[in-house]
């Protein structure tokens, strides 16, 4: 298969690489609407209390970490997922059993909590390494813990063995340390808080994440640990547009999430501004505008999608105090969390089929008449609402703005 040089297309071949820059006046306007939804989200979460926080922290650090892993078609187990989660948070006592989970946690962890200190190589390699702590990727053996150094091409491909599309060819493995010790000296020299270039901080993350991706320094891990630094970037942004702010918030922004829903327009996009389309040979610079709009455009989504977790958490919390008042038995108290668990038609979940007479007498493990009796006594207090008469009665948790799904008889 011909290699990148035989036929330059990359950026990373042009005479002014790596100078990324971008129409700072073409992307004013979506940096505007993200800055906005951003200042939305933070007051949202600054408006709940603590232990609101914390739970609405805890569940979208879970999903950026299935998200970032599921790009690369990677399942993490979900147990060991939020018990190591919920253990960086320092509300378990211990982390997840599973190695590979607990070093992605790590590393989403320390690019946050410790986002003001040096990023350095060795740094970055801890980071690979504990993505995959039994050195292996599949049962595939890989380098862990240092750049690539082999002397084949290192390219993403995709198709059938012999039929194989090359997306992307990094630069050869000899020149990796050349291109990321310049990489690492941008980053510290572009910093929102002290560095001398004022560079937006979330076209800053923009630019992260395109610059590391398309070096690919890694045998593997190259997809999550760009992301992650995407997160690091962000939560430096963060930190010099407020300095009380918890980089911690970052999380919520779901990036990760977002990128995962859009992975195909992720990939199409990231895959247009690492190849030479429309950058003259004399350009003095590698104009990554279009990559810098998807991006911020993304964000912005983002902030959107973690707003409506933000209210949704806020709904539960509200219904619960509700419910704590009623004085709600302990068959009660259990239906009400499964129909606030399975969520709401907006937030794309509700309860299959809504909750019926027979279904709470199986949840709970009583008879057809003492179901009867609970979900009258609910629905006296306002914590249900019903829908339909006689078979067709369904009932759905009485949270406001919550839609009943559509039922079927």
């Amino acid at each position: 298969m011909p290699t990148a040089a035989a036929h330059p297309r990359y950026i990373w071949q042009h005479s002014a690489w790596p100078k990324l820059t971008f129409d700072a006046a073409a992307v004013a306007p979506a940096l505007d609407q993200a800055r906005l939804e951003q200042g939305r989200l933070l007051g949202l979460l600054s408006a709940i209390g603590l232990e609101q926080a914390n739970a609405v922290q805890r569940e979208l650090w879970v999903q950026e970490a299935l998200a970032t892993a599921a790009i690369e078609g990677e399942q993490l187990n979900l147990e060991s997922l939020r018990s190591s989660v919920a253990h960086r948070l320092q509300l378990a006592d211990a982390p997840g059993s599973d190695r590979s989970v607990e070093g992605l946690v790590q590393v989403m962890g320390d690019a946050l909590a410790n986002h003001g200190a040096a990023l350095d190589l060795d740094r970055l390699c801890r980071w690979q390494s504990a993505l995959f702590p039994g050195g292996t990727s599949g049962i595939a053996r890989i380098a862990v813990g240092r750049v690539r150094s082999h002397a084949g091409a290192m390219q993403i491909v995709s198709g059938a063995l012999e039929r194989e599309v090359v997306h992307y060819e990094a630069p050869p493995s000899a020149q990796v340390l050349a291109e990321m010790e310049r990489f690492l000296a941008w980053f510290e020299s572009t910093r929102p808080a002290t560095g001398a270039t004022a560079v937006n901080g979330i076209a800053r993350a923009a630019l992260v994440h395109l610059w590391f991706e398309s070096i690919h320094p890694f045998e593997d891990g190259n997809g999550r640990l760009g992301r992650a630094l995407a997160d690091m970037a962000l939560a430096q942004d963060m930190q010099a547009q407020d300095a009380q702010a918890s980089p911690a918030l970052v999380r919520v922004y779901g990036m990760a999430h977002q990128m995962l829903k859009t992975h195909a327009a992720y990939y199409d996009a990231l895959n247009h501004a690492q190849r030479l389309r429309g950058i003259a040979p004399e350009a003095s610079a590698i104009d990554a505008t279009p990559w810098v709009l998807w991006f911020v455009q993304a964000f912005n989504r983002a902030c959107i999608a973690s707003q409506a977790v933000v209210r949704d958490a806020t709904d539960k919390a509200q219904f619960r105090l509700r419910a704590a008042q009623c004085q709600t038995n302990e068959r009660q108290r259990k239906v009400l969390e499964r129909l606030l668990e399975a969520g709401h038609v907006d937030s794309g979940g509700g309860f299959l089929g809504g909750m019926t007479t027979d279904k709470y007498a199986k949840i709970t493990g009583t008879s057809k008449a003492t179901a009867t009796r609970d979900l009258a006594d609910l629905l006296a207090n306002g914590l249900l609402r019903v829908e339909g008469v006689g078979k067709a009665t369904r009932y759905a948790v009485n949270v406001p703005g919550w839609e009943q799904p559509a039922l079927k008889g």
